[in-house]
Formats: C-alpha cells, sequence, structure tokens
C-alpha cells in the first residue's frame, strides 16, 4: 500500500501547467478553418468574447489573473457575498407570491391556497391596480400574521393601505413585535410609474412617519421598498437598474434621518426589490454587485452595524415573459430563480406564466409556487452558501457591473438625485436609448425569443385568462421583449379573423432536400414568427413548375430558398417566373454579394433575408405588401 505525504496527494503534480498565450494558439487554429485567418493571440480570444449592456464584455476564458479583490466573507462587508453568514441555508430563501385580484375575496381563497402549499411569504398589490383596501381585511381572512408576513405594494394609496394593514395588526391581536412584513411606502417608485409633474415631498414625509411607527417597537416590519422593476421594466439594463436603486435608496436615507431616525435605524427600514432575468450569471452577479454598493452608501453614511447588508427581494421579469406560446415562460422563470436565490435574493417571487395575459389561474400559481419548492426541496439550491463565490467570471462580472452601476448613480446625484432625474426626462431619455439597442438586437434575432422570434407555432391555440386591472401609467413605459413580433401576429389574426386564413408566402425549394432544407426551415421559421403561414408544396420546383405551384398556394409573396450554387444555375429563371406568375414579391433566402446579387435583383427579387438581418422590418415589409392591416 502506497502511503500518501501529510500534504496530501497533488493530482496535477504531472501535468503542465498551459499558459494562456498557449489556449490562445489552440484558438487560432479553429479561427482559421472558420476563415479568421487574421486573428491571433488576444484577437483571437477577443473574437470569442460577447458583448453585453452597459458597455460589459464577456470573455471566452477566465483564469486568477482576471478575479477581483477578495470579496470578503459571507454575513460581512462588503456583503458581496450575501448579507447574513449562514445565507439561506438554514430555511432557504423567502417564497414570496403576489397576488393583486380585485375581488377580495377571491384573492383571499389564491392567498390561502399559496399559504397551504409552500408560500412564506405574500405581496399584495393594492388599489386601482389590485386589491381594494378596503378589501384587506376580507383577503387576508384566516392568515396568521404573526408567521406569514405580508409585503403591500399600494403605489399612491401607500399611505391608507398601511394604516389598514396596522389596524388589522392591532384588531387581532397580534404584537407589535411580531408583526412581519413591508409596509410598501416607495414615493420615487411611484414618481417613476406614474409621471414627472408629481412632487414626491409629501409622500416622503408620510413614509417617513410610517418608518418611525415600524422603528418603534416593530423590528419584522418595514416601512419602504426600493422598487427597481419600473426602471427595469422601462427597458432598463442591470447598472441602471443598481444605479437608480441607489439613487432612491439615498434619497429616502436623507428623509429619514431628517425625520430623526439613525442612519442605522434608516437602512434597517429598507428593502430592495429587483428583477431576475433568464441570463443567470447577470441575475447573479447584479444582487451580489448590488449588496456590494449599498454597504458602500451605507459605509459612507455612517451605518455601523448589520443594518447596511441590503435586504432585497427579487421578481422573475416581466420584460421577458411573452404572450404567444406562454408555456415557455416556465423555463424561463425557472432561470431566473436560480440565478436569483444563486444570488443571495432574501426573498423570490416567481411570476406565474400566464403573468402577461391577465390574471393567472390556480394551475399557474401553483407551477409558480413550486418552482422554488422544487429548487428549494429537490435540488437543495439554497443549502450552499453563495455557490458562485470564487467563479473568476462571476467575480469579476460583478466587479464591471458595479463600476458601471456606481458611474451612472454618480450620475443621476449630480443631476440632482433621483427625483429630479425622474422630472427632467434623464432616467426616462438613458433608458429609452438602452431599450432602443436592445429592441435592434430582438429585431435581427441577435436576442432571440423562444416562441416568439424562434420556434414559432401559428397553430397554438390562445390562452384566455380575466384581464388585470388597468395599472396606473404616465411616467415610464412597461416594454415587453416580445412587443414588436406581438404586433406583427396580432395583424396576422387579424387577417385570419376576417379572411379564414392567415396570410401565406410560397417556399421555392431549388434542387433536393439535401440542398434547400436548411435555408427553407430558416425561411419557415423567420415568415411564421410574423403570423404568416409557409407554404413548401411541392417540396421542389423549378422554372417550368414554379408558377403552377405558386399559384395553387393562394400566397401573393414568394421566397426561393437553396444552396448558393444551385442559386446560381435557377434562381434567375426561377425569380423572373415568380414575376411572370403574379407574385407581389419575390424574396431570397441568403446574403449573396456583387455581380451575383445584382443579376438576382434584375431578375426580379425583390429583397434578401439572411440570419442577422432585421426580421421585424422585413416581416413588416411583406404584411403591408400582403395588404394585411
Amino acid at each position: 500500500m502506497t502511503v500518501l505525504p501529510d500534504e496530501g496527494f497533488p493530482l496535477a503534480a504531472e501535468f503542465p501547467d498551459p499558459t494562456r498565450e498557449q489556449w490562445q494558439r489552440l484558438v487560432e487554429g479553429v479561427l482559421r478553418k472558420a476563415g479568421a485567418a487574421d486573428a491571433s493571440g488576444p484577437a483571437a480570444e477577443a473574437a470569442l468574447a460577447t458583448e453585453l449592456q452597459d458597455g460589459l464584455v464577456t470573455g471566452p476564458l477566465y483564469t486568477a489573473d482576471d478575479a477581483p479583490a477578495a470579496p470578503g466573507y459571507p454575513g460581512f462587508a462588503p456583503f458581496v457575498r450575501g448579507g447574513r453568514a449562514e445565507g439561506t441555508a438554514a430555511t432557504g430563501w423567502d417564497v414570496r407570491q403576489r397576488h393583486a385580484h380585485p375581488d377580495p375575496r377571491r384573492a383571499n381563497e389564491a392567498v390561502l391556497a399559496d399559504l397551504e402549499n409552500g408560500v412564506t411569504s405574500l405581496w399584495l398589490t393594492t388599489g386601482p391596480a389590485g386589491i381594494p383596501v378596503d378589501g384587506l381585511a376580507t383577503a387576508l381572512d384566516g392568515v396568521y400574521l404573526d408567521l406569514a408576513p405580508v409585503v403591500l405594494d399600494a403605489g399612491a394609496d401607500f399611505e391608507a393601505a398601511a394604516r389598514e394593514l396596522l389596524r388589522l395588526y392591532d384588531e387581532r391581536g397580534i404584537a407589535p413585535r411580531a408583526a412581519l412584513g413591508n409596509l410598501g411606502a416607495d414615493p420615487l417608485g411611484t414618481l417613476a410609474r406614474t409621471g414627472t409633474g408629481a412632487d414626491p415631498g409629501a409622500p416622503l414625509a408620510a413614509a417617513a412617519s410610517l418608518a418611525a411607527l415600524c422603528t418603534d417597537g416593530r423590528p419584522g416590519l418595514r416601512a419602504l421598498t426600493v422598487d427597481a422593476l419600473p426602471y427595469h421594466e422601462a427597458g432598463g439594463s442591470a447598472a441602471q437598474e443598481l444605479g437608480c436603486s441607489l439613487a432612491t435608496g439615498v434619497a429616502y436615507l436623507r428623509a429619514l434621518t431628517a425625520a430623526g431616525l439613525s442612519v442605522d435605524q434608516a437602512c434597517a427600514q429598507l428593502e430592495f426589490r429587483y428583477a431576475a432575468t433568464a441570463d443567470q450569471f447577470l441575475t447573479i452577479a447584479k444582487l451580489r454587485a448590488a449588496r456590494r454598493l449599498w454597504a458602500r452608501v451605507a459605509e459612507v453614511s455612517g451605518a455601523v452595524t448589520a443594518a447596511a447588508a441590503q435586504r432585497q427581494h427579487a421578481v422573475t421579469s416581466t420584460v421577458m415573459m411573452t404572450r404567444r406560446d406562454p408555456w415557455v415562460n416556465m423555463l424561463r422563470t425557472t432561470v431566473a430563480c436560480l440565478g436569483a436565490g444563486v444570488g443571495g435574493a432574501d426573498a423570490v417571487t416567481v411570476l406565474p406564466f400566464d403573468e402577461a395575459i391577465g390574471l393567472p389561474d390556480a394551475f399557474a400559481r401553483r407551477i409558480a409556487r413550486n418552482t422554488s419548492s422544487v429548487l428549494l426541496e429537490e435540488s437543495h439550491l439554497a443549502r450552499v452558501i453563495d455557490p458562485a463565490g470564487g467563479s473568476w467570471y462571476v467575480e469579476s462580472l460583478t466587479d464591471e457591473l458595479a463600476h458601471a452601476a456606481w458611474a451612472w448613480f454618480q450620475e443621476l446625484e449630480r443631476a440632482g438625485g433621483q427625483a429630479a432625474a425622474l422630472r427632467s426626462g434623464l432616467v426616462a431619455e438613458r433608458l429609452a436609448a438602452t431599450w432602443e439597442r436592445r429592441s435592434t438586437d430582438l429585431a435581427t434575432r441577435r436576442e432571440p425569443v423562444t416562441g416568439v422570434s424562434e420556434f414559432p407555432f401559428l397553430g397554438e391555440q390562445p390562452v384566455e385568462r380575466e384581464p388585470v386591472p388597468a395599472a396606473p401609467g404616465g411616467g415610464l413605459p412597461r416594454v415587453r421583449r416580445d412587443e414588436a413580433y406581438e404586433a406583427l401576429r396580432a395583424r396576422s389574426d387579424a387577417h385570419l379573423a376576417a379572411t379564414g386564413a392567415r396570410p401565406r408566402v410560397f417556399l421555392a425549394a431549388l434542387g433536393p432536400a439535401a440542398a434547400h432544407t436548411g435555408r427553407a426551415t430558416f425561411a419557415a421559421n423567420l415568415f411564421q414568427a410574423g403570423g404568416i403561414e409557409p407554404v413548401h408544396d411541392p417540396a421542389t420546383v423549378g422554372a417550368d413548375s414554379v408558377a403552377e405551384a405558386f399559384a395553387r398556394s393562394g400566397a401573393a409573396v414568394a421566397c426561393l430558398c437553396s444552396s448558393d450554387k444551385l442559386y446560381a444555375e435557377q434562381a434567375e429563371a426561377v425569380a423572373a417566373a415568380l414575376k411572370a406568375a403574379g407574385a407581389g414579391r419575390v424574396l431570397l433566402a441568403g446574403k449573396p454579394g456583387g455581380e451575383q446579387r445584382e443579376a438576382y435583383l434584375r431578375a426580379g427579387v425583390d429583397e434578401f433575408v439572411f440570419a442577422g438581418g432585421d426580421a421585424v422590418a422585413v416581416l413588416s415589409s411583406v404584411l403591408d405588401r400582403m395588404g394585411v392591416a
């Protein structure tokens, strides 16, 4: 038997340490085969990098040399690795579900069903957009208020809703120290939602008054929420979301300390709400960066206790939710929930998959709450404290995101603070610019949306739900990734309702299946994203048969699909035949260049469709040509 030395057996001792330069040379070889002969050394590595928003770049390789300074330990400043030393390992994160049904009795049924099946706290939207304030007692009938924390979200009616909840605590004999939750005051969040003309002075004073009540003997109750969702839902980037939350938090600290609270007491009254997206690593980095940034704000403000640890509530993004093929939303919210949990969120809300359609039904609520339950109870995701800690990629992304967010926060402060930046239009202008850039990625399908811009299913049966009460508007817009494609599909639906058939495109496939299948599949996927039904019958056509096939298809537009070689042999003749047969528009799947492109255009091809092209513009123009309103 071999006896190992005391210091352990170095398993990799016989293998030499590879260098970054060696890896780059291997990459060069692969890139040369792909046609990128000029990429060498650092350029080869840069060729594989991915650009993110906020000027961030994700590299293909991370080593210890890329890691920033040590992020500290869980439960200790700067709290990158978590606000508590034990993380969520003891009990898991708080499974918090939202309820907004305007009928208090039906809301109560849903609330009780959730609490009986794994939900640990309630997030109640009250006021015009949800449960009436005077219906809170009914909605919370049968709820043990000393066990289930209640978080309010009442917008401009926050003071009335908070007073009603406090009255319920007293009426039901809940001791002040046993009250749990958040009264949900967020004047600047309401300003962002409802418009730039409001004066937040009086609401801030009311919020400070509620904070004083909570500080006085109610340690389990917070008064204010720093809700960053309005900025995310207006199309903002992760850094913009963080920067706006910091500026809002600083404004609340100023108001609370001016009202007589200490910095520690003021910090203890705040809970921060962030969006969790299907980009799991960016979600993880965002939550870690948020804690680091807020710890710095608290430190500079004079906080000296654990109150500097940011309390976080993560909510699965509404921007990523789709109305078409909503079942895919289950996958998106699962990944988002995973990112929120790994990122160290204290509370996580998984929105039901039908959130974009209307009020969720019992099945959708069940799936939403079970998403957290499965990750906690079966995947044991919370058993490890900061599982992403030490990842060179995650630590680097956290650091870069923190710096980008801090720069935006400083700009907001120079503009006079969050309220002034909202009123001046600075916030709206920057978020709109960010969303415009992202909309380009969505239109070109550089950012694909499964079930919408990729792999759409025209035959799907629509999911029907009760309408959601109209939320207050007038401020920042609410955007969704699917909105451009949803508008196209709505035009197709209207045409179907009026004529009994969807607009059609004839796929003129040239040559054998091996030559045309790839581009025919691409074209079919593209056109269906705009609600246009592809007709691929017969399987292959030529110049002598395409006219009859086109007439039989019932389409007004045609698209040629084949290999570059067969295009060179047949495309001009087939395009001319299609034009002669009455095709209002002829497209070609591919991106030819030079003289070949000009020859196709002269023969009758009107446009070329290819990966990376503006799909929304193409589909819109095709529908226009078909006369689809």
